[in-house]
């Protein structure tokens, strides 16, 4: 039993980590799942530092 989880993060933000991480190019090519795990922690890792640095500001 195969169960997809909805994305939390939007696919445009998604892209941008990627961009700033710097493994945007394999993410083109071979799409999410070609990414190494570290790569999805540090996106998850960065993510959840924008989301504390907006909430300080607000």
């Amino acid at each position: 039993m195969s169960r997809r989880r909805r994305s939390i993060m939007s696919e445009n933000l998604k892209v941008e980590l990627a961009k700033d991480l710097g493994f945007y190019d394999t993410v083109q090519q071979e799409g999410w799942g070609g990414i190494k795990a570290k790569d999805a922690g540090n996106m998850v890792k960065r993510a959840i530092q924008l989301a504390e640095q907006a909430a300080k500001r607000q």
